[in-house]
């Protein structure tokens, strides 16, 4: 009776040894397919470090960026956990993404404009510091003369770079000429012999005074102006302006009425190019003043608000149209 006994006792301990035996054996073929190992990420370019660990099954955190002399801009420079340990699929690693050195070489932005000088500072961690604006002879207007620091100066992220910004060359400087009581033709002509800009024509009706010449100035004769300055002129009408043949047209547009300021825009299409002649925000009612020149290949183009008003072109040697809002002086 013993003998069964005991051959019982060890069949039950040889089977729940085979079952415990096949359990651990389970798991831990079980536990080898979900857990792996976390590879070594630093010094890794960030983007491989992303794929190498999607490629195990892992998901990636960026939990913060620091300055590392020691590691190149991009690149992991901390993970956690670490490298050997074991952890399931699906589980977040952790990377400090390193942002380069603190320091940086000053780039150098001399004779490019504004805008190209501050993308250039940003890419490279700077920030724009004082800007000072002077004429040169031989520099472009809008573009750098010169920078502090210098240009391969080694320096902390986050400094400031001065700049010097070209005007282009010192405008001429002279006396405001005489232009009263000269027809509004002859007086647009001396504005731009003189490199001075027309700027806005006010119409008055005086009985004591010659008509359709001008009778106001600003700024007046004798005031010192600089080239490309806007001149306004206030002329005498009559309600019919004659004007001779010189080979120039005199356009004249009648901004409409309203409450708002009207953007006013004049293209000219001439030789095969097509740019902005004038531009401004004219007060309802106003009238605006332009020489054109009056050839077969130009075409000119008005824009009210946007929308386009009147396009003629001499080639078709036609009467200009007439609309409301628009008055077309005489051909010179």
């Amino acid at each position: 009776m013993k003998p069964l006994l005991k051959i019982g006792v060890l069949f039950c301990l040889f089977i729940a040894l085979a079952g415990i035996t096949g359990y651990i054996t389970l798991r831990l073929i079980i536990r080898s397919e979900d857990v792996v190992v976390v590879p070594d990420l630093v010094g890794k370019d960030v983007v491989y470090a992303l794929e190498l660990l999607t490629d195990l099954g892992l998901n990636t955190k960026v939990r913060g960026y620091e300055y590392r002399a020691d590691i190149p801009k991009n690149h992991v420079a901390g993970q956690e956990p670490g490298p050997g340990a074991e952890v399931k699929k699906d589980r977040d690693i952790r990377i400090i993404v390193s942002k380069g050195p603190e320091t940086v070489i000053v780039p150098n932005v001399v004779g490019v404009g504004v805008r190209e000088a501050n993308i250039v500072m940003e890419d490279n961690g700077l920030i724009k510091g004082v800007v000072s604006k002077t004429y040169s002879k031989g520099a472009v207007r809008g573009e750098v003369i010169s920078q502090v620091p210098a240009p391969g100066e080694v320096v902390k992220r986050g400094d400031a770079i001065d700049l010097l910004i070209g005007l282009g060359r010192r405008p001429v400087r002279f006396k405001m000429p005489y232009l009263d009581g000269l027809a509004p033709e002859d007086a647009i002509l001396i504005l731009e012999r003189s490199q001075l800009n027309l700027g806005r024509i006010r119409y008055v009706q005086r009985d004591d005074m010659p008509k359709d010449v001008v009778v106001e100035q600003d700024p007046r004769s004798g005031f010192p102006v600089v080239s490309g300055r806007l001149v306004n002129l206030t002329v005498n009408r009559k309600e019919k302006v004659l004007l001779r043949d010189k080979g120039l047209y005199l356009f004249r547009h009648h901004v409409s009425y309203g409450f708002l300021k009207k953007h006013i825009r004049l293209r000219i299409n001439a030789f095969g190019m097509l740019y902005d002649l004038y531009e401004v925000f004219g007060n309802p009612g106003e009238e605006i003043w332009m020489l054109l020149p009056k050839h077969r290949e130009t075409t000119f183009f008005l824009y009210e608000d946007g929308e386009l008003t009147l396009s003629h072109s001499f080639a078709t040697e036609a009467k200009l149209p007439s609309f409301p809002e628009v008055e077309m002086g005489d051909l010179w």
